[in-house]
């Protein structure tokens, strides 16, 4: 949210989010407000080197096109400071000398030139290679051009490059020379010699400009790079565009108002995968251990200070190798041990419910989607009043009628689900299966606790959950007003109520505090509502499959709108870029004028043959990506880099089994008889790149097993001292065997069985040093190839 935001009257605000200068994700319009509240979640991955995230705050006016009311910027090196932490920020003035992006490549050597007289000076050699990344304009490819000074304190020599026509990747190739110190007579004293005075205060500056011809140029960012670093040496880097040092400050932050944001960012280096062997295993084999407590996985949630930091990463390694299910019900049990009454089964937040939370959201996306979608959508889109709480009641509300609304919603949503069961994915039936069994082993006498142990997670954790936040689990693109969030909640409300099969077989009115819904429910009091609950619990909690052969609805995978280029099927016509809606399912990709209208064309995925990145100089366009079928190729433009990468993966993950795959493409376009990318003239030809590797993940879960375990060593290595006090822990408890008189460090651990608890501990630290050593060798190697000013080898980043 926002507070205190300028100008001081009510408007109309939304937010975006940014890499640098390229927007990724826009919130919903918050109308007439100064301290808009938003509360929208975004999760991505970044495909592209940055230096900046930033956040600017919009005024959507009428009248006028959006203007930007501020911004928080934040630099990737300082991320790590907020990350995990809810933080107010000052917004920013925006000023067009801080909007920068991108990148250059120079090459700077510094000569030494004897006269034909025999005197001697200095020259400065600047090569200006090329740029990467530069910004949009007015959402098109810039014109740059390029300045290079030798800037000191009395002299500043500019030259110029030609301007380069509509491109962010502008190549110059141009050669600059600038004379260093004056000449003087030659002697070997003075070879290779250049005046203290004037080396210590002379620079390199380079200024990159958007050519606007009728208009003002408009500055796209700057290096500096001080003269004195070439004293003995030449090289050539890749250097980052920087904002003006002098921008616009004559407004003050904090007359702008502040945002709010929790960030949390992380950063994996990931290595290859035969690094990561030892503790893989390690951790596969958790579920065999006896006892659980002893085992990696279970260690790691222990050592965590956030069991959700270890519950992420390794609920998502186990789902990758098929090692989820008997890992959940080792902890399971041992959860079930320190349960003493039945009413309070799987109610806390244990490694056993967190390990399942995580888990139904990863697995049951398309099956919230399918089931909980479409009654969704007509309750956000065709509100109707349902407020029954006498205190919030609004002037002119008539409760009746809204108990009437809610009724019906709530028979709606609950109808769905207890119809849903067919569409419950294998693995989370293999779950309630193993939960309602082992409930039934620990309490044998009450014949109710093998369905409560179910349903505290199929209603309660997964559809009440999804109901009263439908934009988190993207069942709705934004977080819905005001009145439909109250809604939602008085629907969760009853479906959490409806669901708990222990209260329905006691008091169902014992589980509202509130009178109204006390009220409310008594309507609910019919023995087809609790018989409906059972026979849907033992449905999903059955090892039998429900899946009819052949899978009679395709999942869906993705959709979006984005530019797709003609293909040219008619004679007539220019071949040019059209907005389209695209869904990508597990059978088909189609794309459509507008969502929810008939496909205007479809491709079979199992006709798909290779889906690539398309250079940038074929369109002069940002985000392109090509789907090569049975007829040409598909070009599509996406909206931003995060975009297009997600397409692009999830194209490659939904056609990596296909059998006719292709080896090679062409990374450039057909146009104008030709390819651009080789030349050749015939249509048909083999391509000249070799096709990007296939995605070895899931269909529908995108799950990368290296860099979940590189996440989990991370966490291993940060949390080291609480390992070794651990190890202490066991010793101590294997030489003294008697009872506990005083709490110690090791109290809050879960230790079992001492020996074989420190024989684990034992393994982890051992493999952690070793790929300790791996990682120190990987920064040796880049550390010593890198060069000053160069950018940082590309490592996997996200952003929530």
């Amino acid at each position: 949210d926002a507070k205190h935001l300028l100008p001081n009257k009510m408007r109309d605000f939304f937010c975006t989010i940014n890499l640098d200068q390229e927007e990724v994700f826009r919130t919903q319009v918050v109308e007439k407000s100064l301290s808009p509240y938003f509360g929208e979640e975004f999760f991505f991955e970044i495909p592209r080197t940055f230096q900046w995230l930033s956040f600017y705050v919009y005024d959507k006016s009428v009248l006028q096109k959006e203007l930007r009311i501020g911004k928080v910027s934040i630099k990737k090196e300082d991320l790590c400071n907020y990350t995990g932490k809810e933080n107010w920020f000052m917004l920013q003035p925006v000023d067009s000398n801080s909007e920068v992006q991108g990148k250059v490549h120079l090459e700077l050597k510094l000569n030494e030139l004897i006269t034909d007289n025999g005197s001697v000076c200095q020259q400065l050699v600047v090569h200006i290679k090329e740029c990467h990344g530069l910004p949009l304009i007015n959402g098109q490819n810039c014109d740059p051009y390029a300045t290079v000074s030798l800037v000191g304190p009395s002299r500043n020599d500019q030259k110029k490059t030609k301007v380069k026509k509509k491109t962010s990747n502008p190549q110059f190739n141009e050669t600059f020379y600038f004379e260093v110190t004056r000449s003087s007579s030659y002697t070997k004293k003075s070879q290779f010699q250049v005046e203290e005075e004037d080396i210590e205060k002379l620079e390199v500056r380079v200024d990159l400009w958007n050519n606007g011809n009728l208009v003002q140029d408009i500055f796209l960012g700057e290096i500096k790079v001080p003269v004195k670093v070439l004293r003995n040496d030449s090289f050539q880097a890749w250097y980052l565009l920087q904002p003006r040092e002098n921008g616009n400050k004559s407004s003050k932050p904090d007359d702008l108002g502040s945002l709010r944001l929790n960030i949390c960012y992380t950063e994996d280096c990931v290595l290859p995968s035969e690094y990561y062997a030892s503790l893989r295993n390690l951790l596969l084999k958790s579920s065999d251990v006896q006892p659980i407590s002893a085992s990696a996985a279970y260690i790691l949630s222990e050592i965590c200070r956030d069991k959700y930091d270890a519950v992420l990463p390794l609920v998502r390694l186990l789902l990758h190798h098929q090692k989820l299910v008997p890992f959940v019900a080792a902890v399971a049990e041992l959860d079930l041990k320190d349960t003493h009454e039945a009413n309070t089964i799987f109610r806390g937040n244990s490694l056993a419910t967190r390990c399942v939370d995580e888990m139904m959201k990863i697995v049951g996306k398309h099956y919230l989607k399918v089931t909980l979608k479409p009654v969704i959508d007509e309750i956000c889109e065709s509100p109707k009043p349902c407020e029954i709480d006498p205190i919030k009641l609004r002037e002119g509300d008539n409760v009746e009628i809204n108990m009437e609304n809610l009724r019906y919603y709530v028979d709606k949503v609950f109808c769905e689900i207890v119809q849903s069961s067919i569409s419950c994915p294998t693995l989370m039936c293999d779950v309630f299966y193993s939960l309602r069994h082992l409930a039934a082993k620990r309490f044998p006498n009450d014949p109710h606790v093998q369905y409560s142990a179910v349903s505290s997670f199929v209603f309660l954790r997964f559809f009440a959950v999804a109901v009263v936040s439908p934009h988190t689990f993207h069942l709705r693109p934004h977080h819905p007003d005001a009145q439909t969030s109250r809604t939602l909640t008085l629907i969760s409300k009853a479906i959490q109520t409806l669901g708990s099969w222990g209260s329905l077989t006691k008091s169902k009115l014992s589980s509202f505090k509130e009178t109204f819904m006390c009220e409310f429910f008594k309507t609910f009091q019919e023995e087809k509502f609790t018989e409906s609950v059972k026979k849907f619990l033992d449905d999903v909690s059955s090892t039998e499959s429900k899946e009819p052969s052949g899978l009679s609805e395709p999942v869906h995978l993705k959709e979006g709108e984005m530019y797709k280029r003609a293909q040219g099927r008619t004679r007539i016509g220019k071949k040019n870029f059209k907005k389209r809606w695209f869904c990508l399912t597990s059978r088909e990709l189609t794309y459509h004028k507008q969502q929810d209208k008939e496909p205007i064309f479809t491709i079979p995925v199992k006709n798909i043959l290779a889906v690539e990145k398309l250079d940038e100089s074929s369109f002069n366009k940002k985000n392109m990506f090509q789907v090569l079928h049975g007829e040409r190729p598909l070009y599509i433009q996406a909206n931003n880099c995060v975009e297009a990468s997600e397409w692009i993966e999830a194209l490659c993950r939904v056609t990596r089994c296909n059998q006719k795959r292709l080896s090679f493409y062409h990374p450039s376009a057909f146009l104008n008889g030709n390819w651009l990318c080789c030349k050749a003239t015939v249509e048909n030809t083999v391509g000249c790149a070799r096709c990007t590797a296939d995605v070895p993940a899931d269909t529908q879960i995108e799950i990368d097993g290296d860099r979940e375990t590189e996440r989990i060593y991370s966490l291993f290595t940060v949390n080291m001292s609480k390992l070794q006090k651990l190890e202490e822990a066991c010793g101590s408890i294997a030489v003294y065997q008697g009872p506990r008189k005083e709490p110690d460090d090791y109290s809050n651990f879960t230790i079992e069985d001492s020996v074989a608890t420190f024989h684990t501990l034992k393994q982890i630290t051992d493999t952690v040093e070793k790929l300790n050593e791996s990682h120190e060798k990987y920064r040796k190697k880049r550390s010593s190839s890198a060069k000053y000013g160069s950018e940082e080898n590309p490592i996997v980043g996200k952003v929530s």
